[in-house]
This record gives structure tokens, C-alpha cells and sequence, in this order.
């Protein structure tokens, strides 16, 4: 009997330490210039949650159009991920919010989203497509913004972030 509880007590030991070894390491990003209450993005493990983008010209001027706020947008999330020394390819999930637009009678214009998306992703450059959900919103937090996107992108284990990160 008690050669079973030692043998229980190493294995229960063996459970412990291998639980605690697949924990992953969560860093949280902040978002620049800025006290809001979220984060930009967080790290888990080799994985990036990036929190929505609107475009930023919205606050500052005359809103465009979803093709152009769509382009914008992607290119603050381009410029988001290329810090954390991650590409549009990286991106394995998005999310896209769309407002309805007035011009188009109060429904969201996904053609209009598609034409900026396509710019991006499944292309010669960048052939990758995450996987996607677009849906419309009734409206977004900032007054004028038609696109919200969020995407979650996983560093390869041949990127510099894997090695930056101690992967």
C-alpha cells in the first residue's frame, strides 16, 4: 500500500508541474498616448488578441466612405502588429464590425468593406486569409466610424517574435 501512495504522490507531482508548464505568459500591450481603460493588445503564449481599430481620421474629419474607413483601419492594424514583429499573414481570426451607412439607406455596405479588405489579404503579396465574421452593428463608440476590426494573429515559430518572446 504504501509503494501505491508514493507512486500516487509522484504522479500527482508529475500532473502539477506539467499543468504549470503549459500555462502561458500573459503580457498585456497598452495602448499608446492613451489612459483609456483596455489594452491595445495582449500575449498569450504566441498568440496576439488586438484590440479594434477604427480609423483614425474619423474624430479628426469628415468621415469616408467603409471602403476607405476599412483601408484605414487596416492599416493601423497593419501598423499595430508590424510593432509586435507580426504581419497581416500572421492573422489567423478577424472580426469586422460594420455600422450601417446612411448613404447606403441604413445598411451595412459589405461591398464596400470587401473592396478594402480584398487589398489585403488574398493577394499576390499576401496570400493568407484568416478566418472572418462580418456583421452589422447598429453603431460603433466613435460617432461616424462605419469599420471596426479586431484580429487575433499567432506568431510562427520562425518569426522574430517567437524569439523575442523566449519561444
Amino acid at each position: 500500500m504504501f509503494p501505491k501512495r508514493i507512486s500516487i504522490a509522484i504522479l500527482a507531482a508529475l500532473v502539477a508541474c506539467a499543468a504549470a508548464s503549459a500555462q502561458s505568459t500573459i503580457t498585456r500591450i497598452p495602448m499608446p498616448n492613451s489612459n483609456f481603460p483596455i489594452s491595445q493588445g495582449v500575449w498569450v503564449g504566441d498568440t496576439f488578441y488586438l484590440s479594434g481599430m477604427i480609423d483614425s481620421s474619423v474624430a479628426k474629419s469628415t468621415p469616408g466612405d467603409t471602403e476607405a474607413q476599412t483601408v484605414h483601419a487596416l492599416d493601423a492594424i497593419k501598423t499595430a502588429l508590424a510593432a509586435q514583429h507580426l504581419a497581416l499573414g500572421d492573422v489567423v481570426m478577424m472580426h469586422a464590425y460594420l455600422a450601417g451607412d446612411p448613404a447606403q439607406g441604413g445598411k451595412m455596405d459589405f461591398a464596400g468593406f470587401m473592396r478594402g479588405y480584398t487589398q489585403y489579404f488574398g493577394t499576390k503579396d499576401q496570400p493568407n486569409k484568416p478566418a472572418r465574421s462580418a456583421m452589422q452593428v447598429f453603431a460603433l463608440a466613435l460617432p461616424g466610424a462605419l469599420v471596426e476590426i479586431e484580429v487575433i494573429a499567432v506568431a510562427s515559430h520562425s518569426s522574430p517574435t517567437h524569439a523575442l518572446l523566449g519561444k
